[in-house]
């Protein structure tokens, strides 16, 4: 008897809907990654045109302290009265051109190192790498606050200290791509053809080599904004009163047993904007692998 006549029939798979196969073609067309370019976007309008969006002067306090979120106070007031909505995108614009600051500084520095190693290799590139693991080894916290102390406190030393913190970063991942596009047979084909390294570089390695580069430096600006929340909440970032969101926290981390939105709130905006970045990173690294 056929051996076919003891196969069983496999069932056949769902069939998938339109918009599901878009969603799975495109990864910016997912209710998560439209909710993150939603957040990104209002955090920016926010630090772009703050007097647009506040409610109220975030330096003015009003007779009433630790008003809970209402109609006249969204977010509630703080420990001296002052308008927590309006402090908290004010403060927009202290944390996300912190960060902006702070992955060109690491992206600018660690793609010029890790490109030099990639293409130098011998010697500059062991001393480029060995500078890049002691970066690694030293804990980011740590070398931030080590930064300020040099050069001072404010929210310009307190952004640069973090970009700092990223250049190894940039400079691994950069070298490797370099390393990878250099040896790939249209680099070789263009050396052939008689372009010069300063042109193979400028039109081939270079450019096929920052789409990984694009999706770090998104990763990176959440991080940014986390590490600068956190050097503002020691205290090493803008001074008060300037809003800044780590200091709201700061100011209402006494407060927090009587006032829960004084914490909760400024911090909610935090963790959107850091989780806004990771996935904007996520659709960048897949698009480009697509």
């Amino acid at each position: 008897m056929s051996e076919a006549l003891y196969r069983t029939a496999a069932p056949a798979a769902p069939p998938v809907s339109a918009p599901a196969e878009r969603t799975r073609r495109n990864p910016w067309l997912a209710p998560g990654s439209l909710a993150s370019l939603a957040v990104l976007a209002v955090a920016f309008l926010f630090a772009l045109a703050p007097g647009l969006f506040a409610t109220a002067d975030p330096y003015t306090g009003t007779d009433v302290a630790l008003l809970p979120p209402g109609a006249d106070h969204w977010f509630g007031t703080d420990s001296v009265g002052r308008d927590l909505f309006s402090r908290v995108v004010f403060g927009a614009r202290q944390s996300l051109f912190g960060a902006l600051i702070a992955v060109l500084v690491g992206a600018v520095v660690g793609t010029l190192f890790g490109l030099v190693a990639g293409t130098r290799r011998g010697w500059v590139d062991t001393v480029i790498m060995r500078l890049v693991d002691v970066l690694l080894a030293i804990p980011g916290i740590l070398l931030s606050l080590s930064l300020i102390i040099v050069l001072g406190f404010g929210s310009l030393q307190a952004a640069f200290a973090v970009g700092v913190t990223s250049i190894a970063t940039f400079a691994r991942l950069v070298r490797s791509q370099v390393i990878t596009v250099a040896n790939s047979d249209y680099v070789e084909a263009a050396y052939g053809a008689g372009a010069t390294r300063a042109q193979a570089l400028r039109r081939h390695v270079l450019p096929n080599s920052l789409t990984p580069v694009i999706a770090l430096a998104a990763l990176q600006f959440g991080s940014a904004v986390l590490q600068l929340s956190i050097l503002g909440f020691l205290g090493y970032g803008a001074p008060p009163p300037v809003p800044e969101w780590g200091l709201i926290i700061a100011e209402g981390r006494d407060f927090m047993t009587l006032a829960w939105w004084i914490i909760a709130l400024p911090g909610l905006a935090i963790v959107a904007t850091v989780m806004a970045a990771n996935r904007l990173s996520r659709n960048i690294d897949a698009a480009a692998e697509a």
